[in-house]
């Protein structure tokens, strides 16, 4: 069951280590990998909290809200970038344990995707997010993002 301190694990300092497809639809497109650094502040007494994620390789910043609706028992989270100033769609979902996954639809180049985020292997300590889109209404995902979490030494 999920709860308003499920992000809990993510407040404070961390260094990020990212893997990024080049293209985010594409199988056999190559990877790249860039460091970055991120902060998250609790809101809410916990039942939300604001991230910024600082990019340099990619000359942005990001940002997500997140909040938990008490009623669903369910988390929206809410990204940003700098480079357009505007929310993408949310995605929702829950944590079970460690392991929290969220959903929900955007368009990418054009075309309609579904868009799965999972967090997993989350402590004080560590934790790691993913992003995959599917073309295919959920059948299929191909991963185009992972972010290794890691507190600064």
């Amino acid at each position: 069951m999920s709860s308003p301190h499920d992000f809990d694990f993510l407040h404070g300092e961390w260094e990020v280590a990212h893997r990024r497809r080049t293209d985010f639809l594409d199988p056999d497109s190559a990877w790249v990998e860039f460091p970055s650094t991120s902060r998250c502040l609790p809101l809410f007494d916990g039942a939300a909290n604001i991230d910024e994620i600082d990019m340099p390789y990619l000359g942005a910043k990001g940002l997500t809200l997140r909040l938990f609706d008490p009623e669903r028992e369910e988390w929206s989270l809410n990204w940003s970038s700098s480079r357009s100033g505007k929310l993408f769609p949310p995605v929702t979902g829950r944590f079970d344990g460690d392991r929290g996954e969220f959903h929900g639809d955007d368009v990418h180049d054009g075309k309609d995707v579904r868009v799965r985020f999972v967090w997993s292997g989350v402590s004080p300590a560590a934790a790691r997010w993913e992003q995959a889109f599917s073309v295919d209404g959920g059948v299929s995902w191909l991963t185009n993002w992972t972010m290794d979490f890691s507190r600064p030494s």
